[in-house]
């Protein structure tokens, strides 16, 4: 369910290029993937369980450039807190990969639903 909402959110942003965990090969620039990396557990002492979960995703972009990998996580940045009340969880580091020559922005987030 929360998967589903953040990858509609970020696709209104890069429709169709959009990916969990990894992108297919010569996928269209810039793109985005998502992955869950952890949470917050949700511990209760009383009976009755919280109907609460979270869950901690990062977001990482990728394009020709670091201009253009930047814009695009301040761009998923205000939309993912906009629109979906998300928890920035520190600010986002720049990545270059060599392999690729491809600039990428990575920026983590923490969901309640």
């Amino acid at each position: 369910m929360i998967e589903s909402q953040i990858h509609s959110v970020l696709s209104s942003l890069v429709p169709g290029r959009v990916y969990p965990d990894t992108a297919p090969a010569k996928a269209e620039l810039p793109y985005v993937l998502y992955q869950q990396v952890g949470g917050k557990a949700v511990n209760v002492l009383e009976a009755k369980p919280m109907n609460k979960k979270n869950a901690r995703f990062q977001i990482m972009t990728w394009a020709r450039t670091r201009a253009d990998s930047s814009l695009l996580i301040r761009s998923i940045q205000d939309k993912l807190v906009t629109d979906m009340r998300a928890y920035v969880e520190g600010a986002s580091v720049s990545e270059y990969d060599f392999d690729s020559g491809l600039y990428g922005s990575r920026q983590d987030f923490s969901f309640w639903f």
